[in-house]
């Protein structure tokens, strides 16, 4: 989608996660957050950090 997930080199301060899933859950997450960005008005990369903090506070991580 944007070029903070596929940038070779992140901003100052983030980092790179790579995940490896299905096809369809691929196309399925990005349709997600493409959803999400037109809806609220928030950034792909908070939608992300709200992706990884939601999974991290799941597993009490």
């Amino acid at each position: 989608m944007g070029s903070t997930t596929e940038s070779s080199q992140p901003e100052q301060g983030l980092a790179v996660i790579k995940l490896v899933v299905a096809e369809d859950l691929y196309r399925a997450f990005q349709r997600c957050v493409w959803i999400q960005i037109h809806e609220s008005g928030r950034t792909q990369l908070e939608i992300m950090d709200e992706l990884v903090r939601d999974f991290l506070c799941k597993y009490e991580c």
